[in-house]
């Protein structure tokens, strides 16, 4: 084996980031991915080293899995984990929230921090930590008050995660992910898929029920390639960019109205697409999608830890059309 293969774990690989973290990894030959999954994970299509990827279906919850699935990767690089049920799904089932959000975490986390002390950990959170009452725009000294099951067991676990990072067993950083638009692929159990499927749905065909109806209602947004060039960022970052028991890290992104999403959807999409758009109010689903940032200040994440942000709304809608066309 190579002296410089990075080995490196990836949860939740069926989802949407796990998929486009690993396409981006497995076009260097220095990476070789372990992806697992509940269902069965596969190997991003037109990667130049598909070879250097094991798949591991697994259960995530379970102790032998994880031993098992941490072995597979020995000697361990890093981990990113992303694995978990979304926030509409959380609310709707908080026994299943409980065991796949907080416990498998902790679970991954205490078996590395024996097996593999020391090693980078890239925890997938999210802006549903933060909760009324908000600011026009969140700073670093907003504190996370979470008024959804989803971003309570996030921020349950960004605070264990920052003692065994302060304690020095793991080498840890939180990002905290906006609203990732456009979404390839279907629909997901978080409020803000529509989000997506508001651009996505009408470029196939087919109906988009937006649960919001405010058109002026803003989501702070970030486009699927920014994440992930954020993503490899975070994994290469110097571990002392920030304190030993603050590990959280507010991604960068675009705060961009339902307006702007339809505006953008007929400049580049076509008039004819908003036909497919209804607007019908979930009251659940607001709750919660009212109760998150619409703006973040991005002064410590592009300031000082040089991260990416996108341009604009127009162009994650652009960003997304075009692909379509390729």
């Amino acid at each position: 084996m190579s002296s410089t293969r990075k080995n490196v774990i990836i949860t939740g690989a069926g989802g949407l980031v796990g998929p486009l973290l690993a396409s981006r990894l497995l076009n260097d030959p220095n990476y070789h991915l372990i992806l697992t999954d509940l269902a069965d994970p596969i190997v991003p299509a037109g990667v130049a080293y598909p070879e250097n990827a094991t798949l591991l279906k697994g259960d995530i919850t379970s102790p032998a899995f994880v031993s098992e699935l941490v072995a597979a990767a020995h000697p361990l690089h890093a981990v990113f984990i992303f694995h978990g049920i979304m926030s509409a799904g959380s609310e709707a089932n908080f026994e299943l929230s409980l065991r796949v959000n907080l416990d498998s975490v902790r679970l991954l986390a205490d078996h590395l921090r024996v097996s593999n002390p020391g090693v980078r950990v890239v925890y997938a959170s999210s802006q549903a930590v933060y909760g009324k009452p908000l600011p026009e725009i969140v700073t670093d000294a907003v504190t996370p008050t979470p008024e959804g099951t989803y971003g309570a067991h996030k921020l349950m676990n960004e605070i264990y995660l920052n003692e065994l990072h302060r304690r020095g067993f793991l080498d840890v950083f939180t990002v905290r992910f906006p609203t990732i638009s456009v979404r390839p692929g279907k629909p997901t159990a978080a409020a803000s898929s529509f989000l997506s499927g508001i651009i996505r749905e009408p470029m196939n065909g087919v109906e988009c029920v937006v649960p919001i109806k405010d058109r002026d209602f803003k989501s702070w947004m970030s486009s699927p390639k920014t994440i992930t060039e954020n993503l490899v960022r975070v994994l290469n970052m110097e571990s002392d960019k920030l304190p030993k028991h603050i590990r959280h890290i507010n991604i960068p992104g675009v705060s961009v109205s339902v307006q702007e999403l339809l505006d953008a959807l007929a400049k580049y999409g076509g008039e004819d697409k908003l036909q497919f758009v209804k607007e019908a109010p979930d009251a659940a689903q607001e709750k919660i999608l009212r109760s998150w940032p619409s703006a973040f200040d991005t002064t410590t994440p592009v300031g000082r830890l040089g991260l990416a942000v996108d341009e604009s709304g127009e162009e994650l809608v652009k960003q997304y059309i075009d692909s379509l066309k390729k």
